[in-house]
């Protein structure tokens, strides 16, 4: 399958300081995200105040049409410890209780092996019905065709190059799949928005390079954030690279931002 190539003003994909290359963007990531994994879960909902489970809910409603079908097939991308594929495997047990038929697992993939590790052990203790895989989204380990949704929550950001996300993504989506991607955007007017970007800058950086352990990952998410599409050029985006009927849905003042498509 070929998907139109797309140009993007903004960097192709995040660029941790220091790096000059995708494969070097990569690599700084991974091994960023592995050091803050024994910790990620904490700080999520600390530094969110606990409003990073509402957000994934709410990303589940957006497809409960389609996780009420125990058939459809699903893919939480860039998975991290898994929590929104626990929360879209909550939501589909409560959508098709009534049925005799078992759902299938919902799978989900990331290249750190530690916040995979962590996940497995989450799924295990709770009983969710999710498998993980390690996988690069660059380079995803599955046939085309092979799922009816593609989600993926705060990760989507991390990727080396967005437009190669966004194609892999289509790749595996059945046609007529559906895909959502949840990310944080920097909000430009407003009255929360200096307070916004305060407590990205400021506060949220030392909390977590406190708690965590490493001060170089939490500075980089305020300047991830800063330089990631803006919601109406990552709609362009997808629009180009394999996807319609896009919608935005804006939450926390506009800073917390649902992109869902279907893809063409």
């Amino acid at each position: 399958m070929t998907l139109p190539a797309a140009k993007l003003e903004k960097a192709p994909g995040t660029r941790p300081a220091g790096v000059h290359d995708e494969r070097e963007a990569a690599a700084r990531v991974r091994e960023m995200f592995g050091r803050i994994a024994p910790r990620y879960d904490f700080l999520n909902h600390l530094l969110s105040f606990s409003l990073d489970h509402v957000w994934r809910r709410r990303t589940a409603r957006r497809f409960r049409h389609i996780l009420r079908r125990p058939e459809a097939r699903v893919l939480d991308l860039c998975c991290g410890t898994g929590d929104l594929a626990f929360a879209l495997d909550r939501l589909r047990g409560l959508a098709i209780r009534s049925s005799r038929t078992a759902r299938l697992p919902v799978i989900g993939s990331d290249f750190v092996e530690g916040m995979l590790d962590r996940a497995q052990r989450k799924a295990s203790a709770s009983g969710r019905a999710a498998i993980f895989a390690a996988a690069d989204s660059l380079s995803l380990p599955f046939a085309d065709a092979s799922f009816d949704l593609v989600a993926t929550a705060f990760g989507f950001r991390n990727l080396a190059n967005y437009e190669s996300g966004l194609r892999e993504m289509a790749r595996v989506l059945k046609r007529g799949g559906e895909a959502g991607i949840l990310e944080f955007t920097e909000p430009h007017r407003g009255p929360m928005a200096g307070l916004f970007r305060f407590y990205f800058q400021h506060i949220l950086p030392r909390i977590g390079g406190a708690i965590s352990g490493s001060s170089e990952a939490y500075a980089y998410l305020p300047g991830s954030v800063a330089k990631f599409p803006s919601p109406g050029e990552l709609a362009s985006l997808m629009r180009k690279n394999g996807f319609d009927d896009v919608r935005i849905a804006s939450w926390n003042f506009g800073s917390v931002i649902l992109h869902s498509a279907r893809r063409v």
